[in-house]
């Protein structure tokens, strides 16, 4: 597996749940987050965003998340979102994190998920391209 990059997220007060640790859906958040992220520094675009000519074109659609929770995290922590790249199939991809408390390096919760390189113009699934392909696995400087 490739580290392509690591995303830091301050534990938000509305994060947390009333037991006082970071409800469990705010986990698909995070990571949610550190993938934007990088495809952003990737692939130089935000997720969304319409071309000059009004097509969509490609981006990425969630095909399948998992996550296991290993500690809890609570109001004030300080997190790392550490995502690696998993495999590629042919319009798949897979990634793999880590989310890590930075104060004494627990991870709190590992996570998986698999993302389909959709084409939204024709509303289908399609093949990366070999300079998608690279550009995704290359790992991302961080700000």
């Amino acid at each position: 597996m490739t580290l392509l990059t690591r995303h830091r997220i301050d534990v938000r007060f509305s994060d947390c749940d009333p037991f006082g640790h970071v409800n469990n859906a705010r986990y698909l958040t995070y990571i949610e987050q550190a993938r934007i992220d990088l495809w952003r520094r990737q692939l130089g675009w935000l997720a969304g965003e319409r071309r000059p000519d009004g097509r969509r074109g490609h981006a990425f659609i969630l095909a399948r998340a998992e996550i296991d929770f290993r500690a809890q995290a609570r109001y004030g922590d300080t997190l790392e979102v550490r995502l690696s790249l998993g495999s590629f199939g042919r319009t798949s991809l897979g990634y793999e994190y880590e989310v890590v408390r930075v104060s004494d390096e627990v991870v709190v919760a590992t996570a998986r998920t698999v993302q389909v390189w959709f084409d939204y113009d024709a509303n289908a699934p399609t093949p990366f391209t070999d300079e998608v392909k690279g550009r995704l696995s290359t790992p991302a400087t961080n700000p």
